[in-house]
């Protein structure tokens, strides 16, 4: 029996496996719904004339209405609607929030961005995220009730109760202030995640690692964070640390965990300071009108040998960190994610070039992410959709049935 058909009741197995059936089809057909749910045709038909009874799966026009049928009798349609229920997903960074509301079947219905203060206290976060949310559910115009699930991502470990850790200087307090508790009364099913955990689960939903079951999906922007899965399960721990990077401060050759943003910059002005590349060229220019990784990065892209050099030592850099995660996970593949990864192909080109003898195992694949800057929003969402099927959808059938 599927958490689905557990959820609606024992005595009702059926109407579960009519609703997993159904989840994400589009139109279907008692016959095709008896064939999926592996189900007698008497009993899938009471099924579904008790979710059609309850406005939870829709009657749609006849196969002969909708031009799909000539002879005989006409085959009844049903579907899922998408908008039965929404999902609300979060992506709280130290510097930003994203807020996204979504139907059943993704697509978006409001979006929110916003800047957050990192010097805000925890009672001052949490008071802005709860608006910016608030702001976010009344644009959709989504009543709160219809809110099946909401996943939230956080800079930092998050255990299996929705908390963090102490940090030493507190940072994960504050990127995390609780919020289990605080969004506990939004949606049937509140989950707090770790970021590249939720990079995770998009990049297996929709990007680099469909179908692949062991994989690593690499933030690298401002600092490492990796979402680890193996054997086709996201890694967690007992914290949820599985995945922070603080172990690269004891790596020879990496010495700290500093995203590739940060490191490309730090090779640019070591080159120049040591005297390595031109002194009036255009890489010793960007100092005086802005030192940053995009810059250096387009430089490369259009032939200046001294950005060139700045590649390869980031692709040097990247090799080690993909090493040490080669050799901890056995990874197929390193995804490296995040809003730095639309430019980035150069310095996993290099990266590639120096891997193979860093390690004992088969090298994993580098890949470049292709989901962008909202990568930590579509692992929310998928999180939300996946707990919405299984959880908060039989809840609003059992609640329905009960009158």
């Amino acid at each position: 029996m599927s958490t689905s058909a557990a959820d609606v009741g024992a005595t009702r197995p059926s109407l579960g496996q009519v609703l997993d059936f159904a989840w994400g089809r589009g139109p279907f057909t008692a016959t095709e719904a008896m064939a999926g749910a592996s189900l007698t045709r008497s009993t899938t038909i009471d099924a579904i004339d008790t979710l059609v009874e309850t406005g939870v799966v829709r009657e749609l026009a006849n196969a002969r209405d909708a031009g799909e049928y000539s002879a005989g009798r006409p085959a009844r349609r049903f579907e899922l609607p998408a908008d039965l229920g929404a999902v609300i997903a979060l992506d709280a960074g130290d510097t930003h929030l994203g807020v996204t509301v979504t139907d059943l079947a993704r697509a978006p219905l409001a979006q929110v961005r916003a800047d957050l203060d990192p010097q805000h206290t925890v009672g001052q976060r949490r008071t802005a995220i709860l608006r910016h949310l608030d702001a976010a559910l009344t644009s959709s115009g989504v009543p709160r009730d219809r809110v099946l699930a909401l996943c939230a991502g956080v800079a930092a470990p998050v255990a299996r109760d929705g908390s963090s850790p102490p940090h030493p200087d507190g940072f994960w307090e504050r990127t995390n202030p609780g919020l289990a508790e605080v969004l506990a009364g939004w949606a049937p099913v509140v989950e707090i995640k770790n970021d590249a955990v939720l990079a995770a689960a998009a990049e297996g939903d929709l990007g680099q690692a469909v179908g692949c079951r062991d994989y690593i999906a690499l933030i690298a922007g401002e600092r490492f964070g990796a979402g680890a899965v193996v054997d086709g399960h996201i890694l967690h721990g007992a914290h949820g640390g599985v995945g922070e990077m603080v172990l690269l401060d004891h790596v020879r050759g990496v010495g700290s965990a500093e995203g590739l943003g940060p490191a490309i910059t730090r090779i640019a002005q070591e080159l120049l300071a040591s005297g390595k590349v031109a002194a009036d060229g255009a890489l010793a220019e960007l100092v005086a009108n802005g030192l940053r990784a995009d810059r250096v990065l387009a430089l490369a892209a259009a032939g200046d040998p001294d950005a060139a050099q700045v590649v390869r030592g980031a692709g040097e850099y990247l090799a080690r960190v993909v090493a040490v995660l080669g050799s901890t996970y056995d990874p197929e593949r390193v995804i490296v994610c995040g809003a730095i990864a639309d430019a980035i192909e150069p310095v996993l080109d290099a990266a590639r070039d120096v891997l193979r003898p860093l390690l004992d195992l088969p090298a994993p694949t580098i890949l470049r992410s292709h989901l962008g800057a909202d990568i930590v929003l579509a692992g929310a969402v998928s999180t939300a959709l996946a707990s919405a099927r299984t959880v908060g959808l039989p809840r609003l059938v059992a609640q329905r049935l009960r009158g």
